[in-house]
């Protein structure tokens, strides 16, 4: 039985499922269109902004700015409230955690939780798992794009899965 969701592919078999890296063609977050990408940080912005039906405000440009100028991250919202008030962007906590929210809404960022107490927020969209390094609060991409689990568990009736999120937590060795 496959079970494919936007982002990642699920080959489930006796319970067990591969999970595959790539994005469906479905899974684009843009709306009508591709942005239109040079590699100028502030045009992407703009571009991703608009393609994905988000108004390009000053706050909003920053803030992406910020975030995607620099690669792939995994950024909480202190982080990038910290990151703006070093570069002088005046913008308050609740702007950050609204605007994150936003671009994750708008699938332009991929929200993952760790412990229930602290969020992340991924530039990589892609269908990728992480590890949690406990001793620096840090979140890292698992290199591995075909983890295997061994027994899925049974959806309840009226439900289907929608994504399947493995954080994987390391503490160094004692």
């Amino acid at each position: 039985m496959r079970n494919s969701q936007p982002g990642f592919d699920v080959e489930m078999n006796n319970k067990a499922a591969r999970i595959s890296d790539g994005t469906a063609p479905s899974a684009t977050p843009f709306k009508g269109r591709q942005p239109a990408l040079t590699g100028c940080p502030w045009h992407d912005v703009n571009e991703m902004l608009q393609s994905a039906g988000l108004r390009p405000t000053r706050q909003r440009m920053a803030l992406g700015w910020l975030l995607f100028g620099k690669g792939a991250r995994h950024l909480t919202a202190e982080m990038l409230y910290e990151e703006a008030t070093l570069a002088k962007v005046p913008v308050s906590l609740a702007t950050v955690y609204n605007t994150l929210n936003q671009l994750t809404d708008a699938g332009l960022l991929r929200q993952v939780s760790v412990d229930g107490t602290k969020t992340y927020f991924d530039t990589n969209i892609s269908a990728h798992h992480h590890f949690y390094l406990e001793h620096n609060h840090e979140l890292v991409d698992i290199p591995d794009p075909h983890l295997v689990l061994q027994k899925m568990p049974d959806v309840p009736d009226g439900y289907e899965i929608a994504r399947i999120d493995m954080v994987v937590r390391l503490r160094k060795k004692s």
